[in-house]
């Protein structure tokens, strides 16, 4: 499963210049952990950088236009950070798996003569085989729509060679991302797995109240990123992985306050009912009169036990509306399915509870701060030395936080 070490995002509201983990020129950095965790104040920038990775994703689903006005972003020029005239850029450094050469996908966004945003740039590089050191070589460079590509899995291998495998290309819609295009042709299949990789990602926008509708049923294979479907999945496990299922089942049920079992029933006129059983009533009460915290427990646990999982999940303050006492319990779950499996996800939160983050390490958290220009700052918590060397003495880290020790320096 592919694994993101480095994001680095500029010019994207409140987030002037961060860097999350280790990118291509700072080697010298820790690698973002297979869970990561954000923490902050209110109005530290934690929704503004889950933001930016929904940001990219709605890009590359849709267009880079479309994505500046979707979900409230409010357009472009509420997007750039104020006072800030250079493009909105990103950088991802990632593996595609434990032991491949790391890949960088940068991507610039800016204005064109009659103010519409466009893709200014983007490029994909790698390392050639055996090289250690020295630039990654692009098999991807994009200006203004122009540029070149180099076909095939093994293009830019050998020096020297690079002239004979490029091609020439220009785009002729500037608001769609290079690797849309790209990505679906059979010669190119590294700008495809990559494209892959990025459609994939899940970034949870789950409300309760839309696990509570009444969705038409048939098995659906994955929870979409509202829930409304919540139920859909559970008919379509009881029926392609049913042993399994069950005992995903009853584990998630044990780690619920008050349920005994879950299950799902078709009404006459073809409707999914999600039912939650307590033991203390005959009869089963169904997600619509469940409260709020366990049908949000329950659809990231069901999300974790996907046979198949996203590569990436992103999801923000999972606490809302939870016991704070099932918080630590939330957070180990997170980092069993991170980092139990091969093909596990990798999971990313940000979080502003201490008792979420009481069940984390310093190397797991970064700490989001407003600076003095009002642009946010990120601080590795494994970078404090006093944290680690309190956590080390059996001290929790939420505690720590809470008691501001994580503002120290």
């Amino acid at each position: 499963m592919a694994l993101i070490e480095g994001f680095r995002v500029q010019n994207y509201r409140a987030l002037r210049d961060v860097t999350l983990g280790k990118l291509s020129h700072q080697q010298k950095s820790d690698p973002l952990t297979p869970f990561t965790v954000v923490i902050g104040k209110n109005g530290a920038g934690k929704s503004t950088l889950f933001d930016a990775f929904g940001f990219i994703a709605d890009c590359l689903s849709h267009d880079v236009e479309s994505a500046c006005d979707m979900k409230q972003r409010g357009g472009y020029e509420r997007l750039r950070s104020s006072g800030v005239e250079d493009s909105i850029r990103f950088e991802i450094y990632y593996r595609e798996a434990k032991g491949e050469r790391p890949i960088t996908y940068e991507l610039a966004i800016s204005l064109d003569q009659s103010g519409r945003p466009f893709v200014e740039s983007e490029v994909l590089k790698q390392r050639r085989k055996d090289q250690k050191h020295g630039r990654p070589f692009p098999f991807l460079r994009l200006q203004h729509g122009k540029g070149k590509v180099w076909a095939g899995e093994d293009a830019v291998e050998v020096e020297g060679e690079e002239d004979r495998v490029q091609v020439e290309m220009e785009l002729t819609d500037l608001r769609q991302l290079g690797i849309a295009t790209l990505g679906t042709l059979r010669e190119h299949p590294r700008i495809k797995r990559f494209r892959d990789f990025l459609k994939g990602w899940y970034l949870s926008y789950f409300y309760p109240d839309a696990a509570r509708g009444l969705p038409a049923a048939g098995p659906q294979k994955h929870l979409n990123i509202h829930g409304d479907n919540i139920g859909n999945v559970v008919q379509f496990m009881e029926r392609e992985h049913k042993e399994r299922f069950l005992s995903i089942l009853a584990e998630i049920a044990a780690k619920i306050p008050g349920v005994r079992s879950i299950d799902t029933k078709v009404t006459d006129d073809n409707r999914v009912l999600l039912r939650f059983n307590d033991g203390a009533f005959k009869d089963p009460f169904f997600a619509q009169q469940m409260s709020d915290g366990t049908l949000k427990v329950f659809a990231y646990l069901l999300l974790l036990a996907d046979p198949e999982p996203p590569p990436f999940i992103c999801i923000e303050e999972p606490e809302n509306g939870l016991y704070h006492k099932l918080l630590e319990t939330l957070a180990s779950e997170f980092r069993a399915h991170a980092t139990g499996k091969k093909n596990a996800p990798q999971i990313f939160v940000t979080t502003h509870q201490p008792y979420f983050v009481d069940a984390l390490v310093p190397n797991e958290v970064w700490m989001l701060e407003k600076g003095v220009e009002g642009y946010s700052k990120i601080t590795h918590v494994s970078d404090l030395e006093m944290v680690r060397n309190l956590v080390a003495e059996g001290l929790p880290l939420g505690g720590l936080w809470y008691s501001d020790y994580l503002d120290a320096r």
